[in-house]
């Protein structure tokens, strides 16, 4: 491997990045991604200073996003003679883009150290970037190498660490088999990945605690409406008939619901104009109450919105989305997007979405205190602990644009997460899939299939306690990362010749 040439290098990198990748859904190959980052991270360590070092995470990274956020380009194909052009640029820039903070760590730790040491401070400064990339830039927390552990029973620790946590196990792990290998050779080097393969096969901890008989009865609507015809002036009438026909269908032997959920931007008026429209959901619903996605103008500024209904069709609270999608649901650089004639895919009204106020509650009464969540603010695993904790979770959302294959998959997964995270149960409800209950050790107890209609009667799970992570955050996973990083410095140090 010491003889490999610049381009050798690069690409046996990103092939890395690629393999590691397939951890994530729809392919679930979990342990794939520990022997895929000993090869970036032996890949590192020998790398002919910090440039070279820069070049190969930078490779093994836009390796690992090209084949986990493949997917981006979906959105640009529901419209595909206007917008279909911008598919391949927006892969190569969001694949480049987020591989700089692999390039950066690769630098870094080549900058710092040298020999077997390197590879442990690149694994401490890749979950540091990677942490660094779930906030700068209004942040994107997804397809963390920690993600890849998502579909094991490894899950379990997230309770303790957070996705840092796993990340930092992902690359410890991968790290230390490689300096395992140069001291003493590929029969001990192996140890490192038995231990992973253990977390991620053996069950950690007792499952999650069944509903009790008098938990409430949830419906959760799946009205599947495909992107391409979901606001067509002719369509929007069959969806919305449908939801009603959903929503009215018998109830199963569980009984009447007592809250039913549907997915993002369901209610086809403005939210405050659609007095119409609430009486037939309320007339459809009976007695139970109704959460359903919507749009409302909090005065001139469009919002997108999660609404509280009563049984009589009154609006009983309103949560406004407060983080909203760039280049989906708003344009950055508002005023020179507006004068260039630009628009996020996603946006409805006029000038884009403008963000609420920030995380909140819904006071449900009998149901408890749910924490609201649109689309991809699942995927950011701190707000849930700006709120006093929630007895549940919700999540609406529309993943109708990225397609069936990866994107659903990999947002449900992360869903999981945020569950399992926090000993929360999380209801989701999804325009085409996967709409689905979490109960609360990130386990999937009921689901529907992608693009099928149909609806999920479940009572509702009981909370756990809160977790170690729900209590103290990233900061012990940070820090761990931190020391991690320092060790590697040390042995680094100590190998290199006086």
């Amino acid at each position: 491997m010491k003889d490999l040439t610049r381009w050798q290098g690069r690409g046996l990198a990103a092939l890395g990045g690629g393999v590691a990748a397939l951890s994530l859904p729809p392919f679930d190959l979990w342990a794939v991604i520990f022997p895929a980052f000993s090869l970036i991270a032996a890949l590192v360590m020998l790398a002919d200073g910090p440039r070279a070092a820069a070049w190969r995470a930078w490779s093994a990274g836009a390796g690992w996003f090209a084949v986990s956020m493949h997917w981006i380009v979906q959105p640009f194909f529901v419209d595909a003679l206007a917008t279909g052009w911008m598919a391949p640029f927006a892969l190569v820039l969001l694949a480049g883009g987020l591989a700089l903070f692999w390039g950066l760590a690769g630098w870094a730790a080549a900058r710092l150290a040298s020999g077997p040491g390197r590879a442990l401070v690149f694994a401490g400064l890749l979950t540091l970037t990677e942490a660094l990339r779930g906030h700068i830039f209004t942040g994107l927390p997804w397809a963390e190498p920690g993600h890849g552990l998502i579909g094991s029973e490894a899950l379990a620790l997230s309770a303790f660490a957070g996705p840092h946590g796993l990340t930092l196990l992902v690359l410890g792990l991968s790290a230390v088999s490689v300096m395992i290998y140069v001291a003493k050779g590929l029969l001990l080097a192996v140890v490192p990945f038995a231990i992973a393969i253990a977390l991620g096969l053996v069950p950690m901890g007792a499952r999650a605690p069944v509903p009790p008989p008098d938990a409430p009865i949830l419906r959760i609507v799946q009205i599947n409406a495909p992107q391409h015809l979901k606001w067509q002036r002719d369509m929007i009438p069959v969806f919305f008939d449908r939801g009603l026909a959903l929503t009215a269908s018998d109830p199963g032997p569980l009984g009447t619901p007592d809250l039913i959920i549907w997915p993002e931007t369901s209610l086809p008026e403005i939210l405050d104009g659609s007095e119409v429209s609430r009486a037939r959901i309320a007339d459809a619903a009976g007695p139970a109450d109704v959460l359903i996605g919507a749009q409302r103008y909090a005065g001139l500024e469009p919002r997108n919105v999660l609404a509280h209904l009563d049984p009589e069709g009154e609006i009983q609270s309103v949560y406004d989305k407060h983080h909203l999608v760039p280049f989906g649901e708003y344009m950055p650089l508002r005023g020179l997007a507006d004068q260039l004639g630009l628009q996020g895919l996603a946006q409805r009204l006029s000038s884009g979405y403008r963000p609420g106020a920030g995380p909140g509650l819904m006071d449900l009464g009998p149901l408890g205190q749910a924490f609201p969540m649109i689309c991809y603010e699942a995927i950011f695993p701190g707000y849930v602990r700006d709120v006093t904790r929630p007895d549940w979770m919700v999540q609406v959302t529309n993943d109708a644009w990225f397609g069936s294959f990866a994107m659903p998959y990999q947002h449900l997964a992360l869903a999981r997460l945020r569950a399992a995270e926090q000993g929360v149960p999380l209801i989701r409800a999804a325009n085409t899939g996967v709409s689905a209950l979490i109960d609360a050790q990130g386990t999937v107890t009921h689901a529907l299939a992608m693009d099928t209609q149909g609806v999920i009667d479940a009572r509702l799970p009981p909370a756990l306690p809160p977790t170690f992570y729900a209590r103290t955050g990233d900061y012990p996973a940070l820090l761990l990362a931190i020391i991690v990083t320092l060790s590697g410095l040390a042995l680094a140090r100590r190998s290199t010749p006086h």
